[in-house]
């Protein structure tokens, strides 16, 4: 059961390119959302779909696998963990984030 904890496990789409940096000891940094899709059905019988977006972020390795093979409406099975930051925004505010810290990522796009 130790393996249980903080894992996130997501199959979605990828929202827009992921968008990459590299970081002051040269490793590389990506950031990109995936948006999730789940369905049930209201009282009256009626089909109700609700998409989530959530914060993805991964480091090096697969940070380079993400820039070299990830794009906007890929669709992708990732497994991470849930991390916590925040920081000042230019107005002085602080800004409160989660993120999914890739750990494992799979393509699932099939190929034409």
């Amino acid at each position: 059961m130790s393996n249980l904890r903080n894992r996130v496990s997501l199959i979605g789409h990828v929202g827009q390119d992921p968008e990459v940096k590299v970081l002051e000891n040269g490793s590389k940094m990506v950031k990109f959302s995936l948006a999730t899709n789940d369905w049930y059905y209201d009282k009256d019988g009626r089909k109700i779909e609700e998409t989530a977006w959530h914060r993805l972020v991964g480091f090096g390795k697969h940070a380079e696998f993400i820039e070299q093979y990830v794009q906007k409406g890929s669709k992708l099975a990732v497994d991470g963990q849930l991390t916590y930051r925040q920081f000042e925004n230019n107005e002085g505010q602080t800004v409160y984030l989660t993120e999914i810290r890739v750990s494992e990522i799979m393509l699932l796009d099939s190929k034409n």
